[in-house]
């Protein structure tokens, strides 16, 4: 076994690298920035207690995920009656209100149609449109098989082009002078 010193150095040269892509990661599935900080800490906190069995020479990012994730789904029973209320108000509102026509597609307008998407289709989005893993990457991290990866990412994709979809026609994106841009 290492000594302390060795461990500390260790671990944060290999885990503390990847602190911003999990805490980016985290706050797009939360959509809370307070949680999204708390969760993140918790995985670090989770690495740290079992960094031992870390692996040297493998992908510390691809762990530090799956730790994430399984954080995530731990504490999901805490946060599950909240993120209920917040989403069917979430709903609520956009159904109500519409906004006005921009000139151009905002990084918020993207953000906002990706936070509507299922939980488990943002997990996906993040991971492989976001992250840039690979699929089998994001099936190891989210424990699901490769084609269950491939068909959510297609699903969240879809809904998100739907989404989008009357933004970017008032701003000329994907308009098809008499048919239909799908």
């Amino acid at each position: 076994m290492l000594g302390p010193k060795t461990n500390v150095a260790d671990f944060e040269a290999v885990a503390l690298p990847h602190l911003n892509d999990i805490f980016r990661t985290a706050s797009g599935l939360l959509c809370n920035r307070t949680e999204a900080e708390d969760l993140s800490q918790d995985v670090y906190m989770h690495a740290w207690k079992s960094f031992h069995r870390f692996e040297p020479g493998t992908n510390c990012r691809a762990w530090l995920f799956k730790i994430l994730f399984h954080r995530l789904h731990h504490h999901r029973r805490k946060w599950f009656q909240l993120k209920l209320t917040k989403e069917a108000d979430l709903l609520e509102d956009t159904l109500q209100w519409e906004p006005p026509v921009k000139e151009q597609l905002s990084d918020e307008e993207i953000l906002g149609a990706l936070d509507k998407l299922p939980e488990d289709y943002r997990a996906v989005v993040l991971l492989a449109d976001v992250e840039e893993f690979s699929y089998k990457e994001v099936a190891a991290t989210l424990d699901i098989p490769m084609g269950t990866v491939m068909s959510r990412l297609s699903r969240a994709r879809r809904l998100l082009r739907e989404q989008l979809r009357d933004t970017a026609q008032s701003y000329g994106i994907g308009k098809i002078v008499g048919g239909d841009a799908s």
